[in-house]
């Protein structure tokens, strides 16, 4: 851990420029400012904020709580600074909360995290907000998704074990007799499986699944006998198995959708930026042909795209601000 004089040496600069931007001061260069914060990482950030507060004997995530609502740079680099599982369990609970329910937010952050990062996220919702997430979606969410998205909130529990391959060919085999022995399919079996493996085995089995079987877990929950059960399962399983193509589908329904696609941007730039950004985006490109970096610019510096923003300044910092963060990543 540096020192205080080493942390004010190396970061003094990121936080003064910080204060400058959070107390109003218009004549500051922001671009400097940008450039500074879309250069660190997440372990320079938490330095940041550690030292912004001897400084300035303030929190600056409070600070910048406090102006996010308004400013769009403040709530990106807001989101930046946080820690990865406090973000989340912010993400969480404004998709069960916010108003209408967003599902697909809510799958997006349980497929795609660990098993370890969904047991941080937990933690730091039940600290945050005084509820355990398992309870609120049984509260917020109907249907088969509420079944499925429980049973892998729960296995969340596992986090610690290691893979096991042996374990994972014998789960494989027990799927396929649930799945495709008989005429109906026991979707017990499969549950139990779902709640009881973390991600990771999760993934070992449907490899294993695959080279027993030669074809994919998912492929035959699209079959008639699963129904609209199985189609939500699959939505789950493929997000668990393959991260980066579940996100950049999600980038691709943003991209075709009639509204903007500016929070989903920020939404995983941000929170995948030090894990799979990289691959999400390489996926994204060989599906639309597209950068994820082409669809920052399209959307928040283009004067023909669709920004609909009121305040075009605000903007165009949070496109760079996420064109660094591809930039280093």
């Amino acid at each position: 851990m540096a020192s205080s004089s080493q942390a004010y040496e190396n970061y003094g600069v990121d936080c003064q420029y910080l204060n400058s931007y959070i107390s109003g001061n218009g004549s500051m260069n922001k671009q400097k400012l940008v450039e500074l914060l879309s250069g660190r990482n997440q372990q320079e950030l938490k330095l940041i904020r550690q030292t912004y507060n001897a400084l300035y004997n303030q929190d600056i995530l409070h600070a910048l709580s406090n102006i996010r609502s308004n400013d769009a740079f403040a709530n990106v680099v807001y989101l930046r600074m946080s820690e990865p599982q406090d973000r989340d369990a912010e993400i969480v609970r404004e998709a069960l909360f916010g108003g209408r329910v967003n599902l697909n937010v809510l799958i997006e952050v349980v497929c795609t995290r660990s098993s370890s990062q969904l047991h941080s996220i937990k933690q730091a919702y039940r600290v945050h907000y005084n509820s355990q997430i398992e309870q609120d979606i049984a509260q917020k969410i109907t249907g088969s998704f509420k079944e499925i998205l429980l049973a892998a909130v729960r296995s969340s529990q596992k986090y610690a074990g290691r893979v096991d391959m042996s374990m994972a060919m014998c789960d494989a085999k027990t799927l396929y007799e649930a799945m495709e022995s008989g005429s109906s399919v026991d979707w017990k079996t499969i549950m139990s499986l779902v709640g009881e493996r973390n991600n990771e085995q999760i993934k070992a089995i449907l490899f294993s699944y695959k080279e027993l079987y030669g074809h994919e877990f998912s492929k035959f929950l699209k079959c008639t006998k699963c129904g609209r059960f199985g189609k939500d399962l699959r939505i789950v399983i493929r997000g668990i198995q393959s991260p980066e193509k579940f996100l950049a589908k999600q980038l691709r329904a943003a991209l075709q959708s009639a509204v903007d696609a500016r929070e989903v941007l920020i939404r995983i730039v941000v929170t995948r930026v030090e894990v799979d950004i990289r691959d999400t985006s390489n996926v994204f490109a060989a599906i639309t042909g597209w950068s994820v970096g082409n669809l920052v610019r399209r959307e928040f510096k283009s004067a023909g795209g669709r920004n609909t923003s009121s305040n075009k300044a605000y903007d165009q910092l949070v496109g760079e601000f996420l064109l660094g963060l591809l930039k280093h990543c």
